[in-house]
């Protein structure tokens, strides 16, 4: 009664025969006896938010510390790496106390200046003034010293004039409180100077254990060189860090030194002056005293 017409390939979409069969599973699924739980688990899913994300979400577990940070360096290094560690902290603890340390010496210097500064202005004789100064004060011993050479030039049989031996006893002792004041100076220029390439050693020796922890495992995977490459970098950044304050302390030192110094030459100019003119007094009060 109906003619059958043939179903070739290019007249059938694909899409017609996956629905198709699509349909034809859903209904072989509806007449079997055990499709009801399997259409409503389907359903469930289907009726299931998709952005429920604290349901789909593994419960958070603890932190996962570093395990390449400073204590894996000094726990898991070999004796090179924790001598290098050692040498660092070592030059950090000499900066630091070097730095405070001349620090609380400037200022105790400069407080000094001060109160030698006011002394060595009053009226009195040279000898209340150097007692008003403490006895520990650096400028009380230029003052002494300085007293002390004028005395002994009696015993020159005036070889030398006085203003010749008193100016060489105050450069003398400037001098040498020019010595005292740069001392430990030099411990921040050889740490500042040294600490980038002892931080640098312990660099090539940590890619040193690298390259030879990947000769050993034959792969070079990231958690074989991780460690030895995070204990080289972490030997370059304690190098920078234990030179740069070095560095920084010691050009700040060095110029608040040269302030303190140029003040300590002012005073013994200023003594120098004020000497003077006393010997000169006493001279002209000795004459007169014979004279009458």
């Amino acid at each position: 009664m109906f003619k059958r017409l043939p179903i070739t390939r290019s007249t059938t979409p694909a899409w017609l025969l996956s629905l198709a069969l699509a349909w034809g599973s859903v209904g072989l699924a509806q007449t079997q006896p055990g499709a009801a739980p399997v259409t409503r688990a389907a359903s469930a899913l289907t009726a299931a938010p998709v952005n429920d994300v604290a349901a789909i979400t593994p419960p958070a577990g603890e932190p996962v510390g570093n395990p390449y940070g400073l204590r894996a360096v000094w726990e898991q290094g070999d004796l090179i790496a924790k001598s290098t560690l050692l040498i660092l902290a070592i030059m950090s603890l000499l900066s630091w106390y070097f730095i405070i340390a001349k620090l609380l010496a400037q200022r105790s210097l400069s407080a000094q200046a001060l109160a030698a500064r006011r002394a060595i202005a009053s009226t009195d004789s040279m000898r209340r003034r150097a007692e008003s100064m403490d006895k520990a004060s650096a400028f009380r011993s230029i003052v002494d010293s300085a007293m002390e050479a004028a005395r002994r030039h009696a015993s020159l049989a005036g070889q030398v004039d006085m203003n010749s031996w008193l100016s060489q006893d105050i450069v003398r002792s400037v001098g040498s409180l020019q010595m005292r004041s740069q001392e430990g100076l030099s411990v921040l220029a050889t740490v500042g100077s040294t600490a980038p390439f002892v931080g640098l050693f312990g660099t090539v020796w940590g890619i040193y254990n690298a390259l030879v922890t990947i000769g050993i495992s034959g792969q070079a995977s990231i958690d074989k060189v991780a460690g030895p490459v995070g204990e080289a970098l972490i030997m370059t950044a304690l190098g920078l860090a234990v030179a740069v304050p070095a560095v920084l302390g010691y050009n700040w030192l060095v110029r608040r030194n040269r302030v303190l110094l140029h003040a300590v030459k002012g005073f013994g100019s200023e003594l120098h002056t004020l000497l003077l003119v006393e010997i000169d007094k006493r001279q002209r009060a000795a004459v007169s005293a014979r004279d009458e």
